[in-house]
């Protein structure tokens, strides 16, 4: 695996982001039902500090308060085209997310594959979520919908690790950043949960990233993409797994947020920040990928794919990748936070007006120097010997 969170992460940032971008998937032949997607992939949001509620019967997110250990806790989101009464599904555990049920360094095998699914019923991944009707004409007879449901959505919805490659970009967040996510991704659920609408996934309207991309501008990341747009003009722009993780890998790390005056100039972060008191850019935001399970009975996971959206030959997505993958300020916490130390030294030598007024200069200073001491007592932290060790994201 590439890219280093830490056993710190938690603790520093309780309440963070996670966009996933999810390879193609094959399932080998002889087992349960064959499965085969395209290679555009597919995405999942992972939320830290956010829990499904339960007693609703029904995919419904509830925050962690600060004080009920929210670091421990997340949920993942799916997006699917099975679904016909919801937008998106959860599944409660970063490990089972990713893994499944699958104890460290155990192989894919048939039982663990079985086991994961028990599991997942257990849990309630799809508890109150129907699917369209299409969808069970190839379930084999004998074979009840429900087993038949959680059997096509392993490796998409959950343990998306059985049978894929990953990528993500992490982002912090705060309780108040977070909820607003929350918010909206329950909000944009309640319309099929009471029968008002029957979810209709379309690739160029309203897609996996669709979701994604607009709950984090819920928190003031990014703008926010349309939806329903005319079929002709969303064709050519639709947010795409990769490019949707590379775009959020140079946001959070890339603006110039040492100097005011072209914070002020893009729109978004200016009102984010005004909004918020957080610019889009700030310590933490960092890429990871991880391989599907190599010893794997169940699914064919040689030379997965993963497109760009992009001309082949020139286009840049191709090459920030790259870039984002090797430079250790995305990937590794202490060379991010020291990376941003910089940053703000350079932030807080910048005195020189805006030409929008000393409010806004001044409420720069205030969060420059905020964010450096802050950045400084976090590298103290993981300075001190013993301390937090930096280790491999899960």
């Amino acid at each position: 695996m590439k890219g280093t969170g830490g056993a710190a992460y938690e603790q520093f940032y309780p309440y963070y982001a996670e966009l996933c971008a999810l390879s193609e998937l094959r399932k080998k032949p002889g087992f349960g039902i064959p499965l085969r997607s395209g290679m555009g992939g597919h995405s999942l949001l992972y939320l830290n500090g956010v829990r499904l509620d339960r007693t609703q019967g029904y995919p419904v997110l509830e925050l962690c308060a600060p004080d009920a250990s929210p670091g421990s806790q997340g949920v993942g989101i799916s997006v699917n085209s099975h679904y016909k009464n919801a937008n998106w599904v959860a599944a409660e555990g970063r490990d089972f997310l990713w893994r499944g049920a699958l104890k460290p360094g155990e192989p894919l095998t048939r039982e663990a594959y079985e086991r994961t699914q028990h599991h997942a019923k257990a849990m309630g991944v799809l508890d109150g979520v129907q699917f369209h009707d299409h969808l069970f004409r190839d379930k084999p007879s004998g074979m009840t919908e429900r087993d038949y449901m959680y059997e096509i959505s392993v490796a998409t919805d959950y343990a998306a690790q059985f049978g894929r490659d990953t990528f993500r970009t992490r982002i912090p967040l705060d309780h108040a950043r977070m909820s607003a996510i929350v918010d909206f991704l329950n909000g944009i659920n309640a319309p099929y949960r009471d029968g008002t609408r029957v979810y209709n996934w379309r690739l160029f309207n309203d897609n996996c990233g669709h979701v994604a991309h607009n709950a984090l501008a819920a928190a003031g990341v990014w703008a926010p993409w349309p939806t329903g747009q005319f079929f002709a003009l969303a064709a050519f722009n639709f947010p795409v797994p990769k490019n949707e993780l590379v775009d959020l890998a140079l946001r959070t790390n890339d603006l110039p947020i040492q100097n005011p005056k072209a914070i002020y100039k893009d729109r978004q972060a200016r009102q984010a920040f005004l909004t918020t008191g957080f610019l889009p850019t700030a310590p933490g935001a960092l890429a990871a990928a991880a391989p599907a399970v190599a010893d794997n009975e169940v699914y064919d996971i040689n030379r997965l794919r993963l497109i760009f959206y992009d001309n082949p030959f020139w286009g840049p997505y191709r090459h920030r990748f790259a870039r984002i993958f090797t430079e250790p300020r995305y990937l590794d916490l202490r060379a991010n936070l020291r990376h941003f130390e910089k940053l703000y030294a350079t932030a807080l030598k910048s005195r020189g007006a805006t030409g929008q007024g000393a409010g806004f200069q001044m409420r720069y200073n205030e969060y420059a120097a905020r964010e450096a001491a802050k950045v400084r007592g976090q590298l103290a932290c993981l300075e001190q010997s013993g301390a937090l060790p930096v280790e491999v994201l899960p």
